[in-house]
């Protein structure tokens, strides 16, 4: 089974980065872009099959490591 896993810093967190990469497209003259806000992607294959497993194992991986809950959201979407 595999899923891919979106960590996105909580609306509240200010995203220096983010910041960073606006300025960087207004200076390459790339307009219509009114914020950006970054965040990471992991691709994760499971030795699962049952979904609710699943669901259960990248939790606890998201809460243990891949994701800063403090500051951070995570969401798992399940790929074909």
């Amino acid at each position: 089974m595999k899923a891919r896993v979106l960590v996105t810093l909580k609306s509240a967190v200010l995203d220096p980065q983010g910041k960073a990469i606006e300025g960087a497209l207004r200076s390459l003259g790339v307009h219509g872009i009114g914020s950006v806000r970054q965040g990471k992607v992991f691709d994760i294959e499971l030795d699962v099959a049952d979904t609710s497993k699943a669901e259960s194992v990248l939790k606890d991986a998201c809460e243990k490591l891949l994701a800063n809950t403090v500051i951070e959201s995570y969401r798992v979407e399940f790929l074909g």
